[in-house]
């Protein structure tokens, strides 16, 4: 019996994959573990690029001011409703009519996939979204951060092809004993689709978590804006308000002040940051399973 040995070819090859992919890991987390340690530094030496690998100074200033901010706070609050919420609906609907039309014997499942497939590349456009959304009354409102965009086409069609390729047998032995099309939905299909949902968790929630644009168009009371909202105002507009920026240009020169503007933004993207890093290494397996499943099926 021959026994395939590992040539010298082959040893340089696999070197060469794991130095450009640990090159590649640094690129891509470098940047995070810059804001992370400019962030706990001292403003000064980051202002006088001193910080490259390790916080110099540790300061945690930054993250006292953010947490003492209102509007911090009642952004997180909106973005985990929102979120939370938003999933929800989107989990309810898209699973369900991903479902419905992997059915080869729904009526006319070719027509509604065809006209599902014409809204995703074709809309109505932005003034008459917002026209709608005003005659229905929706304006301020916070129900209009959670339907708008409630089913993603994107998501439809890869579960719907995951559903296709589920075993048959499964749903056909359930219906002999007597479990209808909703009961088996849910006691039969819904435990083998745990890799699907995982994703489906993770698409819409990151996307409502990020979400600002929506609530840039539609939401003008600041009690019900999202976090993203807030944070595009401190990083982009340099609007903080009086309980963060508090102290700043009282008793430090106009250089230290914009030092600290800048350790500001730092925590403030940390802390919008960091639950979406901390509940993705728990959905990572389903990331990777589901969508190999609901895209290769059916």
């Amino acid at each position: 019996m021959s026994i395939n040995r590992e040539t010298t070819s082959d040893r340089v090859f696999g070197i060469c994959c794991y130095v450009f992919a640990t090159i590649l890991m640094l690129i891509v987390l470098y940047p995070l573990w810059y804001i992370v340690i400019c962030s706990v530094s001292d403003p000064y030496a980051v202002g006088a690029g001193k910080v490259w690998l390790w916080p110099v100074g540790f300061n945690v200033d930054g993250y006292a001011r953010v947490f003492r901010d209102k509007n911090i706070m009642t952004g997180y609050g909106n973005t985990i409703f929102y979120t939370i919420t938003g999933t929800l609906l989107n989990l309810t609907l898209t699973l369900t009519a991903a479902y419905a039309l992997s059915k080869k014997t729904l009526p006319g499942r070719g027509i509604i996939m065809a006209f599902v497939m014409f809204t995703m590349y074709f809309s109505g456009g932005l003034i008459p979204m917002y026209l709608q959304i005003k005659n229905m009354h929706l304006l301020n409102t916070r129900i209009v951060m959670i339907i708008l965009g409630a089913v993603s086409v994107y998501n439809l069609i890869i579960s719907r092809t995951f559903f296709l390729g589920l075993p048959k047998e499964l749903e056909e032995a359930a219906m002999i004993d007597g479990a209808g099309v909703t009961r088996t939905f849910i006691q039969i299909v819904l435990p083998l689709s745990k890799a699907l949902i995982g994703v489906m968790v993770l698409y819409y929630g990151i996307g409502h978590w990020n979400s600002y644009f929506n609530a840039m168009i539609y939401i003008s009371d600041e009690s019900k804006m999202p976090l993203q909202l807030f944070l595009r105002r401190i990083l982009i507009l340099e609007n903080m308000s009086e309980d963060m920026s508090g102290g700043i240009g009282d008793d430090e020169t106009k250089f230290e002040a914009e030092k600290l503007k800048m350790l500001l933004k730092y925590a403030v993207i940390i802390v919008s940051s960091a639950p979406v890093l901390i509940i993705y290494p728990f959905l990572q397996k389903y990331f990777d399973k589901g969508v190999l499943l609901g895209s290769v099926k059916g």
